[in-house]
């Protein structure tokens, strides 16, 4: 009696095994790029991105038209505009600040680093020797107004 146990559990747990879904990998976040198609620091950002677990598609140009479209306002201008989960992301933000967006999921507009910031994700290449200049990451909210939603710090650059 007891074999007869041992090959009835060997047969249900092959069976199960067999009819079991697999188990699906989680889709990487879409991210669509506007940018410059000369622009360096805009594919140091997007390596960045992919790096981190974004798959991006971008463009080369429109990258004024897509501020305009996704609301961020012009003063938050910087070189690249992207969409990811229906928030509009303006210029060198982390990619760590993006995925905490996207599991936050606040009402908004999205998230700008104004200007190019040195040592900012894309900006922080050998050229600058490791320099990082402190700046803000802004939670742009749907009236246009916006309140800091992480800090980065300054760091000297390290001379030789």
């Amino acid at each position: 009696m007891q074999r007869r146990q041992i090959i009835q559990t060997a047969v249900g747990v092959a069976s199960a095994a067999f009819f079991t879904p697999m188990v699906m990998a989680k889709p990487k976040p879409q991210v669509e790029v506007w940018k410059d198609a000369g622009c360096g620091c805009c594919k140091d950002w997007i390596k960045h991105l992919e790096a981190e677990g974004f798959q991006v598609k971008a463009h080369d140009g429109g990258n004024a038209e897509a501020r305009t479209r996704l609301r961020m306002p012009e003063k938050m201008g910087s070189c690249h505009t992207a969409l990811v989960g229906g928030y509009a992301i303006e210029g060198h933000v982390p990619a760590k600040e993006i995925h905490r967006l996207l599991k936050e999921r606040p009402k908004a507009i999205g998230l700008a680093v104004p200007g190019m910031p040195i040592g900012s994700p894309g900006m922080d290449g050998s050229i600058y020797e490791a320099r990082k200049d402190a700046y803000d990451v802004l939670l742009v909210l749907e009236d246009g107004k916006t309140r800091s939603y992480q800090s980065y710090p300054s760091k000297p650059s390290i001379k030789s």
